[in-house]
């Protein structure tokens, strides 16, 4: 299951979040980091991602890849907050690699990513979501919001 979590994670946040963003900055020829302020969304995101990671594999019996999800309906750790911890964790990792090295076309590749994120928990994972734990869905999607607000 670790081996699967870990391919999980490379495949999906590791490339949207690291792997295309580092490409990006290398093929832009910015290798310094010119906002060390932007450092703190990149490094709060990074934790984030990798504590829910953690919960989906250690609670959740799964990986965050859809094919091989969790068993259980993740309502721990920052899932209390929010119904998508990892989405978030991402965009702030692309709003820090923008701020932290000023290239304007991530803060459009984040935008670009985070509507795609919503159209992809609306249209797809929360009716997944909804078929597969039914009521307990219903009860904790009534009170936790799906980000933030």
């Amino acid at each position: 299951m670790l081996v699967r979590a870990v391919l999980a994670f490379i495949a999906l946040p590791g490339m949207v979040a690291f792997v295309i963003p580092i490409c990006w900055l290398w093929a832009a020829g910015r290798t310094t980091v010119i906002q060390p302020f932007g450092l703190v969304p990149l490094i709060l995101g990074a934790i984030a991602l990798l504590g829910c990671v953690r919960d989906f594999l250690v609670h959740g019996k799964g990986t965050l890849a859809p094919w091989s999800p969790t068993a259980n309906l993740m309502v721990i750790g920052l899932y209390r907050f929010t119904r998508n911890p990892m989405y978030v964790a991402v965009i702030l990792i692309l709003i820090g690699w923008a701020i932290s090295f000023g290239l304007v076309g991530l803060y459009a590749y984040a935008g670009i990513v985070a509507v795609a994120f919503h159209l992809r928990v609306v249209f797809g994972e929360e009716p997944w979501l909804a078929r597969t734990h039914g009521a307990q869905w219903d009860e904790y999607s009534r009170k936790v919001p799906r980000w933030f607000w």
